[in-house]
């Protein structure tokens, strides 16, 4: 994510740096004043948190075919927020810079200040409206990033408060379009800020008009709901002709209740093609506290999907396999071990590790012994934090076979994923691929 952030920072800023270099080959010397680099930094804080914006709105739109590029649509959307967050931060400093008009004129004076490009009497006053609806989206805009990182506010409502994005964002548009310099439409950076534009554009309209997921969109019922433990409900659906299948360890968006909206569940059974899925559900939030007394068997459910690129790896015979899921990220795990039932021949040489905090008390642990009775290769460690069992990156060196070649595939607690990650590394173990879900829609 990091890295992908960077290039695309670092191509906006290319960019911008080719029509600066276009400029000033032709101005005079002695033009680098305060006023100079305002300017600059002016349009170039625009420039970057425009394009952030535009790349968050077309993720926003959930591209199944950026999938494999980024790993999966849970990376995809950890690059959306993150986008998003940098965009409102620059956006933040390009109103600072904007604001230091005054600043600069009481300490130097208008002496050096470049004058306007008014390109005529119709472009001045829709630049006049231009920069009176960016400021006020400005303004929106950190309100939404002040809500999106307050996690205690109620999802439901910012779901809703969040639809209003693509307006906020076809304002931006317009504030762009008409504030860009007028000499960037001869450059390249002009290509790129109409590109942006269209695309993003066209994402805040697809989004609006409900579009996103829908070629995805399947209906069906709700079959069987059940409480196997205290704060996890199981869910069986049936779905109509519309449900293309999904692959072990897949994600859908299920909305069992139009006002709440969809929210992403793991998909915890294999696929046998008769076009049904379960679903086991913790009980983590506002919505999912008590969900089992909010659904009932006939009650019509719709799903979207499926997403995501945590799937059971094929051709792994070259390197040492390690599952490890935590709590209800045991979910992708169940559907890979269901899958392999048909062909036990095919699963892999494994050590999966499972952690709980009460091992007699877990809803999984049974069903996971009986899947991997099944399947010989897979070696199932059931770890209880009662009993004092710990998973560390010391327990992986020591129970075998878990060299730099090694493969792990975790799925659950962020904390435990960062102290395997640290310990693994301190351990000199820094060649394991280590997959990870980034499980965060907001």
């Amino acid at each position: 994510m990091k890295r992908f952030l960077t290039a695309f920072i670092a191509l906006v800023t290319l960019a911008w740096g080719w029509d600066l270099l276009s400029a000033t080959a032709g101005a005079p010397a002695g033009t680098g004043t305060a006023w100079v680099v305002r300017q600059h930094a002016l349009t170039l804080t625009g420039l970057w948190s425009f394009s952030l914006m535009s790349l968050a709105m077309v993720l926003a739109t959930r591209p199944a075919w950026l999938e494999r590029p980024f790993g999966g649509m849970d990376r995809i959307y950890r690059v959306h927020k993150w986008a998003g967050i940098l965009a409102i931060a620059f956006a933040g400093l390009h109103w600072l810079v904007e604001m230091s008009d005054d600043l600069i004129k009481a300490v130097i004076g208008r002496e050096g200040r470049l004058p306007k490009d008014h390109g005529g009497s119709f472009l001045e006053a829709m630049r006049d409206v231009a920069e009176e609806l960016g400021e006020f989206a400005i303004y929106v805009l950190l309100a939404m990033l002040v809500l999106t990182l307050w996690k205690r506010f109620p999802f439901r409502i910012w779901r809703y408060l969040h639809k209003v994005m693509p307006l906020l964002y076809l304002t931006l548009a317009f504030h762009a379009a008409f504030l860009a310099p007028l000499d960037y439409w001869g450059q390249p950076v002009g290509a790129l800020l109409a590109l942006l534009i269209a695309a993003g554009s066209v994402a805040s309209v697809q989004a609006l008009a409900g579009g996103i997921g829908r070629s995805r969109r399947a209906a069906g019922v709700v079959e069987a709901v059940r409480e196997p433990a205290p704060g996890v409900t199981e869910v069986t659906c049936r779905l109509d002709e519309a449900w293309r299948g999904h692959r072990a360890g897949q994600f859908a968006f299920v909305t069992f209740d139009r006002l709440e909206g969809a929210h992403p569940f793991t998909i915890a059974s294999a696929d046998r093609g008769d076009r049904r899925i379960s679903f086991q559900i913790k009980a983590l939030g506002d919505y999912t506290q008590g969900l089992a007394n909010k659904l009932r068997a006939g009650q019509p459910v719709r799903v979207e999907g499926p997403y995501g690129c945590f799937e059971l790896p094929a051709g792994t015979r070259r390197r040492e396999q390690v599952w490890i899921a935590g709590g209800i990220g045991v979910t992708p795990f169940l559907a890979w071990l269901e899958a392999l039932q048909a062909a036990p021949e095919k699963a892999p040489e494994v050590d999966f590790y499972y952690s709980v905090r009460r091992r007699e008390s877990d809803p999984f642990v049974a069903r996971l012994e009986a899947l991997c009775a099944a399947l010989p290769s897979v070696r199932l460690h059931v770890l209880s934090s009662e009993r004092n069992e710990r998973l560390s990156a010391e327990t992986l060196r020591e129970r075998g076979r878990h060299g730099r070649r090694a493969e792990i595939w975790f799925c659950g607690p962020q904390g435990l994923a960062d102290k395997l990650r640290d310990g693994l590394r301190r351990l000199g173990m820094g060649g394991v691929r280590f997959h990870q879900e980034a499980f965060e829609m907001r």
